[in-house]
């Protein structure tokens, strides 16, 4: 079936034809029906499979269906994130979508100035795109009124667990119509979100795609044992012989990100980071720029990997290994988006070999090996300019102790 055949309204149709969409992929062939429909809608797929545009093509028909008038009527649609980066990037999406329509999309999140959100909302807004933080403070005041809302969407809802939003979820709904329609969309699923996703919608549908494979399969996979104190010369002969590529680097902490960042500065290698101490202007910026391809290494932290939907990075590098199975699979999932192929590496230390096997139980299979001789690795940290640096150091201090000696010798020799 061609997105033509749909019976959604020209506009939409239009701005999918403009992107260049011919065909939807399985989440949104099996998702968009039943929204149409009014139906509530539980939905696990693979990060990367379009899942944005499952709900946004819907939803946007809906409501031009039912848009009368240019008078602002409240926001019809809500649509929660876990992440600024996400919002935005969900927002985009809708933005693009209904450029033919009349439908207003508008994003709030924390980290910028509430007042000029607070005009906007004034104005009216048919869907808000929000993080919990922001949209909450908007209610609190006043300035938020979610009694018209027709439809709910969670988006990466799992991640909104992690991060602790579950009572910020259930605390929502107090302000919420009962009667709505409830769309919620995840990558993984587990008891907790099941439990969460079952009191929240009527008789859902329920769509799960690829569930014996977590991971899109247009992504190679490999990990190299790589001690932790090597990574550094490893990440920088990795980047080296992948200079025109994008990459996106996984580190476990925002500590450790700034100080792999400091490791590639030192060797002249330019890289920046996205985390959560960063202000939301620094976090923009550094984003745009990776999005152009004006920044080729991006260090991220895992808060931020569900935020992070860049087209063509070829790269993904687990710097270390994530904390969870789960967080491997939506690290990975920002390589090999859509028909485009990716490579997802991973760099394993001894004490993280434990992660290595949840992992791979989860795949369902193992991750090839990179074979990586003793002479390799020795030869690897011998290249580094790390090294060398650190030896011209240690010439430029003798240099130093021996011109310093010479000139106390000097002044004996005058007295």
């Amino acid at each position: 079936m061609k997105f033509e055949d749909y019976r959604i309204a020209e506009g939409i149709k239009t701005s999918i034809s403009k992107l260049g969409y011919k065909k939807p992929t399985d989440i949104q062939y099996k998702s968009i029906p039943p929204i149409l429909k009014g139906e509530d809608v539980l939905a696990i797929a693979q990060t990367g499979t379009g899942k944005t545009a499952a709900f946004a093509i819907p939803i946007l028909h809906i409501l031009q269906e039912r848009k009368s008038g240019s008078r602002p009527d409240g926001v019809k649609c809500l649509v929660m994130a876990p992440t600024h980066e996400l919002a935005l990037q969900i927002d985009a999406v809708f933005k693009e979508l209904g450029k033919h329509t009349r439908v207003v999309s508008f994003c709030i999140h924390g980290g910028v100035d509430q007042e000029p959100q607070i005009k906007q909302l004034e104005k009216g807004v048919d869907v808000l795109i929000a993080t919990p933080g922001r949209m909450f403070d908007l209610v609190s005041q006043g300035a938020l009124n979610l009694k018209r809302i027709e439809i709910l969407v969670l988006d990466e809802a799992d991640h909104m667990l992690d991060l602790g939003f579950i009572k910020d979820i259930r605390d929502l709904m107090k302000h919420l119509p009962k009667r709505r329609q409830t769309l919620f969309f995840s990558a993984t699923i587990n008891e907790e979100i099941k439990d969460l996703a079952y009191s929240l919608v009527t008789k859902a549908i329920r769509i799960q795609i690829s569930p014996k494979d977590p991971v899109a399969k247009n992504i190679e996979h490999a990990i190299a044992f790589i001690e932790m104190d090597d990574k550094r010369f490893f990440l920088e002969n990795f980047i080296k012989k992948h200079e025109e590529k994008k990459i996106l680097v996984f580190v476990r902490t925002k500590v450790r990100a700034e100080r792999v960042k400091a490791a590639m500065l030192r060797v002249d290698l330019q890289t920046d980071t996205i985390h959560s101490d960063r202000v939301q202007e620094e976090r923009k910026d550094v984003m745009e720029r990776f999005r152009s391809g004006e920044l080729k290494v991006l260090i991220a932290t895992d808060i931020s990997a569900r935020g992070i939907d860049i087209p063509n990075v070829e790269y993904v590098v687990n710097y270390d290994m994530p904390d969870s199975s789960e967080y491997y699979v939506h690290r990975v999932g920002r390589t090999g988006r859509g028909s485009q192929k990716g490579q997802a590496l991973s760099f394993c230390s001894e004490e993280e070999k434990p992660i290595l096997k949840e992992i791979e139980e989860n795949l369902g299979k193992p991750i090839q090996r990179m074979e990586v001789t003793n002479e390799d690795y020795q030869y690897t940290l011998d290249i580094s300019d790390a090294k060398a640096n650190n030896w011209q150091q240690l010439m430029k201090e003798a240099d130093k102790e021996k011109a310093a000696y010479e000139a106390k010798r000097s002044k004996r020799r005058k007295k």
